[in-house]
């Protein structure tokens, strides 16, 4: 929990009460889709033409889960607007130290919402989309 994970260089647990969700780490490790082929598609020729250049990767939306937890629904409550005011401030870098070096450069999208809250209103599940804009710059 604590140091497992960082969002712009805060301790997602300690700072928001945060932690990984659902099939978290699978979805930040997918692969990135290519471009689209470079193609020449002349109607006085049969087939079509591709170029001969080296594929590049194209951005990437992805949609994390994560938990966030509070000592009580007050503490919950003043975590929950904490974790969406750093991610509305646009640009998040994540990285999980004890997974890999590689960090995520990240531009926040939107959420899906809360669900599975509890009836103590200490716990809920949130899905956060991102893009990735260069899946290649993880340093």
């Amino acid at each position: 929990m604590i140091g497992e994970l960082l969002i712009n260089g805060k301790d997602a647990y300690n700072e928001f009460g945060v932690n990984m969700g659902d099939k978290f780490l699978d979805i930040l490790g997918d692969k990135a889709g290519l471009k689209e082929y470079i193609t020449n598609n002349d109607r006085t020729k049969d087939g079509i033409e591709y170029c001969k250049s080296i594929p590049k990767m194209n951005e990437r939306t992805v949609t994390l889960t994560f938990t966030l937890m509070g000592d009580n629904q007050a503490d919950f409550i003043s975590k929950k607007d904490l974790f969406y005011e750093e991610l509305s401030k646009g640009d998040v870098v994540l990285s999980v130290p004890k997974n890999s070096t590689k960090v995520y450069h990240l531009k926040f999208k939107d959420t899906t919402g809360m669900y599975a809250q509890n009836v103590e209103r200490t716990f809920c599940k949130v899905g956060v989309k991102f893009i990735e804009p260069n899946p290649r710059n993880r340093k």
